[in-house]
């Protein structure tokens, strides 16, 4: 046992000499496991310590609540660490990286691999000795789901070459761990459940998917990309496309960050926060429109056609609008004969009618016709294998249209939607 308890008290003084992934232990698990380890050094041995096997109940409570192992928690934590070694690695080689930054990670990696190979019954007998138990706690956890090159290596203070190739392809903190994020209380916070949609759920649009995805593939290989309005008809895919694109390449580093209209006076602090971030950002304003010309106006015009301050070649802006002309124009905003100032008056109408100019790319979504949206309902019946006569289906398609919301691809949806869900519910 004493061999034990030099063991563990070499293991905590490890964890409290990391430099570079201390930050691994801030969610509830890593402040847990820090718990149980601070409790173990309190020892009473006339009294049960209920604190210590409350604590270490606490942290098997919270791996099984995200249905992890400690190994993979250990594992997930390192490879979206945030830190300076994981940010400065995407941007310069490992070869010219300061040698003490390098050294500091080999440290770091060297003891979280200690504590990935610590087995639970260690830290439960250790729990039991400190909490003068005369039992031993509950052992138990989820298996190892992942297989990361991290999992195959013995000694990832070796691993520099992959652990940096992840971090290049992946990203790191917020952006490693979700693809779309918004901005919430000056702040970008992570979406979880991002729509799944793909770009091969989108047809009838072909030309307009054509040329936004040359377009992103611009922004993806380093180029300057192009602003982008997607104006048209309500429900023909806009949203929808610009989704697509997110799961297409979220793999290739791009990234969607989603503001609201009334967001809108906050972009060039957000592009600001975007700007050395090694991913592509396509920044998503829906349903674009201003009431006047008003800061969420002059703030979008900024971040369109700058100013002082250099275009950041990693982001872009692609809204979507029903309005061709994004700024509502009004009678009473028209100059009149008796006006004295009938000629700026004018320059100003002209100016707030040609705003939607300053995209660099416009792409218009007609009306769906007919034929348009037939095509996209069978396309979609196709691509969950609807068992459904060719004929039948294009009748109903058309008679939902007509009783519902008329002929778009949201339309479309709804109704392979519905008609998915009224088939399996009458078998």
């Amino acid at each position: 046992m004493n061999q034990d308890l030099n063991y563990y008290h070499l293991i905590h003084q490890e964890i409290a000499s990391l430099v570079l992934y201390q930050s691994i232990f801030d969610d509830e698990v890593g402040q847990a496991f820090l718990e149980v380890f601070d409790l173990i050094s309190v020892r009473n041995k006339e009294l049960i310590d209920i604190k210590c096997l409350k604590a270490y109940g606490h942290w098997l409570r919270n791996l099984a609540f995200q249905g992890i192992s400690w190994q993979d928690y250990l594992i997930k934590k390192i490879l979206m660490d945030d830190n300076p070694f994981s940010q400065q690695v995407q941007q310069v080689s490992l070869e010219d990286l300061p040698k003490p930054l390098i050294e500091a990670t080999e440290h770091d990696l060297s003891i979280l691999k200690s504590l990935y190979k610590l087995p639970l019954e260690a830290i439960s007998q250790w729990v039991k000795e400190a909490a003068n138990l005369p039992f031993s706690p509950f052992v138990g956890q989820c298996e190892n789901k992942n297989n990361t090159f991290l999992h195959q290596q013995d000694n990832w203070e070796n691993c520099l070459d992959p652990l940096a190739q992840h971090y290049r392809q992946h990203g790191t903190g917020i952006f490693a761990q979700y693809k779309a994020l918004k901005w919430y209380n000056n702040q970008l916070i992570g979406i979880t459940e991002a729509d799944p949609i793909t770009l091969t759920e989108i047809v009838g649009y072909e030309s307009q998917k054509e040329t936004l995805i040359k377009n992103t593939e611009i922004l993806l290989s380093g180029y300057n990309a192009l602003n982008v309005l997607l104006y048209g008809s309500r429900g023909s895919g806009k949203s929808s496309l610009v989704k697509g694109l997110l799961n297409e390449y979220y793999s290739q580093g791009l990234r969607l960050v989603e503001v609201n209209k009334s967001q809108l006076s906050d972009l060039p602090m957000i592009v600001d926060q975007l700007r050395y971030i090694p991913q592509k950002f396509i920044i998503f304003v829906d349903d674009l429109s201003f009431e006047e010309d008003n800061d969420a106006f002059k703030s979008l015009k900024v971040v369109l056609e700058g100013n002082v301050t250099a275009k950041a070649k990693n982001v872009v802006v692609y809204a979507t609008s029903n309005r061709r002309h994004l700024i509502r124009e009004y009678f009473d905003d028209r100059p009149r004969p008796k006006d004295a100032d009938e000629i700026h008056h004018w320059d100003t109408v002209q100016e707030k009618l040609s705003f939607s100019d300053r995209f660099g790319l416009t792409l218009t979504f007609e009306p769906a016709n007919q034929d348009t949206y037939l095509n996209i309902v069978h396309h979609l019946a196709s691509q969950i294998e609807l068992k459904m006569d060719k004929n039948e289906l294009g009748f109903r398609a058309k008679q939902w249209a007509t009783q519902h919301n008329g002929r778009s691809g949201r339309t479309a949806r709804q109704f392979i939607d519905f008609l998915e869900g009224e088939l399996k519910l009458n078998k």
